[in-house]
């Protein structure tokens, strides 16, 4: 099984990487959507990949997510406050959001930021802005994640800002391509496409399920994936958030009859980005996840923001193995 940290803020030291790979992580994320790969160097080529060798993990995964057809709030000097009730303008004079959520939104829509923490609702829409009412308050900071659950937008498969990051993946050690929001058998062409004419045709691509148009498609997507992602946190926002469970369950049944590797990843140890112990439900999770065949675990903003990154790898490494060890003796029995 592979465990996967992502790399961010708090993982950047080398003592924080050797504890991350003594815990038994196996690989990384880097999200492209905050970053992109040439401002990487430093904390690649002089911390990550010496920190794989010393724990004599040469051939540890990379992989980078994409930013695709995501959308995300733009950024921000400093973290805005928004309180139930707020009004809130998107677009010119307000907070930066990309162009297609200002063609899309239309009065009424729901408008979901970071996962769902963050609930606004378009009370008038212009060409040039929205104005929001703020249904679900917190604070709003610069990247974001943002949906409109249940409307059918149209955006690129990759960026200029994904062509610009793969042309450098071959120089990095890149191992992995995690592709968002893949929608149907196209973006994957797409990017196998994009990958040959690199010369970078090895990498392994990895589909990230998180809208129900990728749920719609998931055999076609299975057909050219060489492992599914179930993303949970924008795939839970594509519906009633109790009926996630089951289209997870349901979306790990057929890559096993398939037998085809998948992933699980959004908050699976998500109290501990300020707690040094995880709640009962979330090891409850990670267990269970393994039991329905999930080949590799990722830990978010565990590790990229949180308090304790290699305390999080080691909870969801010991937690998986428990899974793992109960398996093979009902196997035995």
């Amino acid at each position: 099984m592979e465990f996967y940290a992502t790399l961010g803020g708090a993982c950047t030291k080398p003592a924080t990487l050797d504890q991350l790979f003594r815990a038994g992580m196996t690989g990384a994320r880097l999200n492209l959507s905050h970053t992109t790969l040439s401002r990487c160097t430093a904390l690649l080529n002089d911390a990550f990949w010496p920190a794989a060798r010393r724990a004599g993990r040469p051939q540890a995964h990379l992989i980078l997510d994409m930013q695709g057809p995501e959308l995300r709030v733009g950024e921000l000097p400093n973290p805005i406050p928004l309180k139930p009730g707020d009004s809130i303008l998107l677009g010119d004079g307000g907070i930066p959001v990309p162009k297609a959520v200002l063609e899309y939104a239309k009065p009424g829509q729901e408008i979901s930021i970071d996962d769902s923490a963050l609930l606004l609702q378009v009370r008038k829409a212009s060409s040039s802005n929205l104005l929001c009412k703020v249904l679900r308050g917190g604070a709003l900071r610069s990247r974001k994640s943002l949906s409109l659950p249940g409307a059918q937008m149209v955006a690129p498969t990759l960026t200029q800002s994904d062509l610009d990051n793969l042309a450098l993946a071959g120089e990095f050690g890149v191992t992995h391509i995690l592709q968002p929001f893949v929608r149907g058998r196209r973006d994957l062409e797409i990017l196998r496409e994009t990958l040959q004419r690199l010369g970078l045709p090895q990498l392994k691509i990895m589909a990230k399920i998180e809208s129900l148009q990728g749920v719609e498609h998931l055999e076609d997507i299975m057909s050219l994936a060489d492992e599914i992602c179930i993303a949970r946190g924008d795939l839970g926002n594509s519906m009633p958030l109790w009926k996630l469970p089951g289209v997870q369950k349901d979306i790990a049944r057929r890559c096993r009859a398939q037998e085809k590797p998948f992933c699980l990843v959004t908050q699976l140890l998500w109290s501990m980005e300020q707690r040094p112990v995880p709640t009962r439900a979330e090891v409850c999770d990670i267990y269970n996840g393994v039991l329905d065949g999930a080949t590799s675990l990722m830990l978010t903003g565990e590790t990229a923001a949180g308090r304790w990154p290699g305390q999080a790898m080691e909870y969801l490494v010991k937690t998986a193995r428990e899974a793992e060890q109960a398996m093979k003796q009902e196997v035995a029995l």
